[in-house]
């Protein structure tokens, strides 16, 4: 039987129609129109779902063909890429325990434990398997276990963790796993129908583990230039030992503990470890005598109460900082420059009067009267003559603004005045050894809560507005970490049991037939892992989290 299908490929915003046999599978109807596209195709939305290229299209359906640049494709790729990583290791040093810990250098940084230390030999070997697995061309087959049978097998196979996590979760009913070429994992994500999908990758040896390295979405084609971020590292590091202070490596490990009761001494000590890092670089910026402190980070950082709660630590050190935004310093709504669609583009650092703001700062520096700028976002201009300022000698600035980082911001204030942080929630708690939480989607599920606490926005608007805001920040926030003097990891191990029960109601109200459904299951199915914290109530009103949820003293 024939049937109808409209089908739409990136960048295009019109639908082809196409009549096609009923069955037929979309790794078929990819194959129709990949040669005239430049990037892969790796799955497909249908009907608004996000579905592997293995399905079969039964009856007219709507199709949005998907490549790494869109934000699923990409995760697809990452997914299906450490099941080949895996099979590799497995294939080249058998039974070895491999760890997916977190991103890192644009790559996944990962960790072999074997009876041997892993060489730049080994390595070599390893990823000449990938690149042989990539040829062979090998199926990727999915399969769907009942939960007790997946628990069976993951403890047959020496995966004790996973069985933990699915032992200690309620919501989860079935377990789906990938099998390749007989060695099967289990992966709570999608994958690509075989391995000829997964062309660009490299492996590299970094401090006590490998990074496995794949393509930036806006390049789908190239491995990016290595960047040692070893100050990333560190604070990832820092995540590790931090959830190991609280015996959480997993969420598993939450999850016993939120059926426990134990969750509210963890909310405790997660508060604690947060206070104890601000108050060390409260303690840095007198001992260095630091004046203009900047602060930057991605969107849903808390960048806000981070600020808010340094400038209380540096006062407990004698010190009187003033606390601004570089908001203030939007060039007039006329001269805003404008992005690719013609439409008002505040991301950018020319956005800012840039000048106004360095000889602001280097005149309170110098002890003068300054008139700073409010701006009045409804007229679009800045309005003189409500903060008339004058600081002290040792009166540090703290100033939180996306383009902290970037140089040229402050290019006409003496380095050495400068204390630069970069806050982030890098979340370090992954479900289990090989299926990782990315930040992004941590991020996004903060923001999502947030946009309906009280910007009245609803989880459709944040959706949609994520790829450009993760766009914003790929071009004038992440290149720039590096500045940084210190990192500040602002996630807190407990929060996404605690902001399931206000995201989920949210992306349950997106309809089937919305743009935003697909993304809208997969945070739910990803959401279904966590235990709920029901009783928020012990999060003290300072936190970041609250920044969020509500109850905030700074917010």
């Amino acid at each position: 039987m024939e049937i109808d299908v409209n089908i739409k490929i990136e960048p295009r915003s019109d639908f082809i129609k196409r009549t096609i046999e009923s069955g037929t599978k979309l790794e078929t109807i990819a194959n129709e129109f990949q040669k005239d596209l430049p990037y892969t195709i790796l799955a497909a939305k249908v009907n608004n779902k996000l579905e592997e290229l293995t399905k079969k299209i039964e009856k007219p359906s709507k199709i949005e063909l998907i490549d790494m640049r869109n934000q699923n494709g990409n995760l697809i790729y990452q997914r299906s890429i450490s099941l080949i990583y895996l099979k590799a290791v497995h294939d080249v040093l058998g039974n070895s325990f491999v760890r997916i810990e977190n991103s890192l250098s644009k790559g996944l940084y990962t960790d072999i434990k074997c009876k041997e230390n892993i060489t730049y030999e080994t390595l070599k070997l390893i990823e000449e398997r990938m690149r042989q697995i990539v040829e062979l061309d090998l199926p990727i087959i999915r399969q769907v276990m009942p939960k007790e049978d997946a628990m069976k097998y993951l403890m047959e196979e020496g995966y004790k963790q996973k069985a933990k996590m699915l032992e200690k979760n309620k919501d989860v009913k079935k377990v789906k796993f990938y099998s390749l070429d007989g060695f099967r994992n289990f992966f709570y994500g999608l994958m690509v129908p075989s391995t000829k999908y997964i062309q660009y990758f490299e492996l590299v040896k970094y401090r006590r583990g490998i990074i496995l390295r794949f393509p930036h979405p806006s390049t789908p084609n190239v491995i990016p230039k290595f960047v040692d971020e070893s100050k990333l590292y560190q604070a990832f590091g820092e995540a590790t030992n931090w959830g190991k202070l609280m015996g959480i490596s997993f969420v598993g490990d939450l999850n016993e503990k939120i059926e426990s009761g134990e969750y509210k001494e963890i909310i405790q000590i997660s508060e604690a470890l947060h206070e104890k890092k601000i108050a060390q670089i409260a303690d840095m910026i007198k001992a260095q005598k630091k004046r203009i402190i900047l602060i930057a980070g991605p969107s849903s950082s808390g960048k806000t109460t981070f600020a808010r709660r340094l400038c209380i630590q540096l006062r407990v050190n004698g010190l009187e900082p003033l606390y601004m935004g570089t908001d203030d310093y939007f060039v007039e709504r006329e001269n805003t420059p404008l992005d690719e669609n013609g439409e008002p583009n505040f991301e950018d650092l020319e956005a800012l009067d840039i000048d106004l703001f360095n000889s602001n700062m280097n005149s309170l520096l110098n002890g003068d009267t300054v008139d700073l700028p409010t701006f009045d976002f409804l007229k679009g201009i800045k309005i003189f003559g409500k903060r008339i300022i004058k600081i002290k000698k040792n009166q540090p600035i703290v100033i939180e603004g996306i383009h902290g980082l970037n140089k040229q911001l402050t290019e006409q204030i003496d380095d050495k005045e400068k204390f630069k942080i970069y806050i982030s929630p890098l979340t370090q708690l992954n479900i289990d050894n090989h299926n990782r939480i990315p930040t992004t989607e941590a991020r996004m599920i903060r923001r999502m809560v947030r946009d309906s606490q009280f910007r009245g926005r609803n989880a459709q608007t944040t959706i949609k507005e994520w790829p450009k805001v993760r766009a914003g920040e790929d071009k004038n926030i992440f290149p720039f970490n590096g500045e940084a003097d210190v990192f500040f990891n602002s996630e807190h191990i407990y929060e996404l049991a605690v902001l399931k029960k206000y995201a989920e109601p949210l992306l349950e109200n997106i309809k089937k037939e919305e743009p935003e459904y697909g993304e809208a299951i997969s945070m739910l199915k990803f959401l279904k892992f966590f235990n709920t914290i029901e009783d928020d109530s012990i999060i003290v009103n300072n936190s970041i989290i609250r920044e969020f949820i509500g109850g905030s003293i700074f917010v």
